[in-house]
């Protein structure tokens, strides 16, 4: 490629990339939140119950990713890709913005999740309508043999806003206090996103025309009926469905199990501190965000689908043993106390006239370096114990874990090796997707089905596991924790089957 090419493509995948990165940043500050968020918009008297509202709310801005997607994919085919993904973008910052200055659900009650749902909900519609944008935009000024390298650079937006949103988050801690963050403070990331949305706008305002669009759109070659001959030709029909059930479905899963699920599962289900949590994260997703861009290559050199499905069967064979490490290097019960160092704190708390926190605060130290701090605490209601729902004493416990630095490395490695599973799934699908439909409906086609996969396979997961994690601790299973998997795993498998047989090394220059 000449000089000139290559600096006009770099230029479409600068401005195409930032503007992504930061959807998904104002994607994932809810998610990466989700414990914050699910004590300020939901009732506080069932932690568990107000954490899978607030992971079920996240998803629902998954759920209707595929609208957004049929919605602004027409509109692309329709217009163009450029104005399609301007309107996108505007949506999302602005959605992301008004989460951050919602009053919590002490202020105005049951509003406040329904607000956080409805904004949820339009982020959903809006990041429905970019990816695709993005993708086909910057394909369609690749050179052809080279789509797997050039679009793979859009396919670290989801990462590096994933890891953008960690360091926001980490830095506004850092520059707080413990309370004024808890109180505050949390809305600091939502705030910031309005900045980094107005520079995308201005970067973008300035781009041309996909040249492939603009020539079919001159030449009258452009559909008028986008979502019809997407899905009304039983020929095009097939392709969607075989891009769904033979690759996104599976993408989706293995993308999501290995940042968001593994986020929960650390900070959840191992309990360590969450602060050392987004340094790990963020730490892994540095090294292996340049692995999208070489799987991306190679696809051009191997083809799409031996990567593809490489990495989802790696992700099947390893997923359990993975996480039951995870699990092993944080369990206190491998771990030796150093008794004479713990400490118990007792204090009251009055919460009304009638009601009373009593308050038991515990710090253990163990040998390899690990702090442990416990907060239990019995409710009680003039004079006497409070019960639950399910009719046992109420009494929360809270456990926080500092882990030791040889812990948090061992993690660092066990997060990073799930993140190339997801950079030989994720890497490659961009130009896999584009290559399989023509130009004049290829916006509509390829959103669809990446959105479903992704929106609705994906997007449950933290849900759909976190329940089953609980269902299983709540029957006394010992390896409860394990059971969260079954659903990628599952999924998975799905599509590693449905991919290897039916998705053919033909698509790969069907319409490149």
């Amino acid at each position: 490629m000449s000089d000139k090419k290559t600096k006009g493509i770099w230029k479409v995948i600068s401005a195409s990339s930032m503007g992504t990165m930061i959807e998904w940043y104002d994607f994932y500050i809810f998610g990466s939140l989700a414990v914050v968020l699910s004590t300020k918009f939901f009732p506080t008297d069932n932690p568990t119950a107000a954490f899978l509202s607030t992971l079920a709310t996240f998803a629902a801005g998954f759920v209707v990713r595929p609208f957004g997607a049929l919605f602004f994919g027409r509109l692309g085919d329709l217009i163009g890709r450029k104005y399609t993904f301007m309107v996108t973008l505007m949506l999302m910052g602005g959605a992301t913005f008004v989460i951050g200055c919602i009053p919590s659900y002490e202020t105005i009650g049951f509003a406040a999740p329904v607000l956080v749902l409805i904004l949820r909900l339009l982020q959903g519609l809006a990041l429905g309508g970019e990816y695709g944008g993005a993708a086909t935009y910057v394909a369609e000024h690749a050179p052809k043999g080279e789509k797997g390298y050039w679009t793979s650079w859009i396919q670290t937006t989801a990462t590096v806003g994933l890891f953008i949103s960690l360091m926001v988050i980490l830095i506004t801690k850092a520059s707080m206090s413990k309370e004024s963050f808890d109180e505050w403070g949390w809305r600091v990331p939502f705030w910031v996103s309005i900045l980094m949305v107005y520079v995308s706008y201005l970067i973008r305002k300035n781009m041309d025309e996909s040249p492939v669009f603009a020539k079919a759109k001159s030449e009258g070659k452009t559909s008028t009926n986008p979502l019809k001959e997407s899905f009304g030709h039983k020929y095009n029909l097939k392709f969607v469905l075989l891009a769904l059930f033979g690759a996104t479905m599976g993408q989706g899963v293995v993308w999501y199990t290995g940042q968001f699920y593994a986020m929960n599962f650390l900070k959840t289900v191992q309990s360590i501190d969450s602060s050392q949590v987004d340094m790990l994260l963020g730490i892994a997703l540095i090294l292996g965000t340049p692995f999208f861009v070489f799987f991306g290559w190679l696809s051009d050199k191997w083809g799409r689908k031996s990567i593809m499905m490489a990495g989802m069967l790696l992700a099947i064979l390893l997923y359990r043993p993975i996480y039951r490490a995870m699990y092993a290097t944080t369990d206190l019960a491998n771990k030796t106390e150093i008794v004479e160092q713990t400490k118990v704190v007792p204090s009251m708390k009055e919460v009304d006239a009638t009601k009373m926190d009593s308050i038991y605060t515990t710090t253990k130290a163990y040998t390899d370096g690990t702090a442990v701090e416990e907060i239990k605490t019995k409710h009680f209601e003039n004079g006497k114990l409070m019960i639950d729902d399910k009719g046992k004493d109420k009494i929360e416990t809270k456990v926080t874990k500092k882990i030791n630095s040889g812990d948090m490395w061992f993690l660092v490695f066990m997060v990073f090796v799930q993140v190339i599973f997801v950079t030989m799934v994720y890497g490659p699908i961009a130009a896999f997707l584009v290559e399989m439909f023509p130009v004049k409906i290829r916006y509509t086609s390829m959103s669809l089905p990446y959105h479903v996969g992704n929106g609705i396979f994906g997007g449950l997961l933290p849900a759909i596991s976190t329940y089953f994690v609980t269902t299983a601790k709540d029957a006394g299973d010992p390896e409860f924790y394990l059971e969260g998997l079954w659903y990628p795993i599952g999924i998975a498998a799905v599509c590693f089957v449905i991919g290897m047989i039916y998705i053919d090394r033909k698509i790969n220059t069907l319409h490149d």
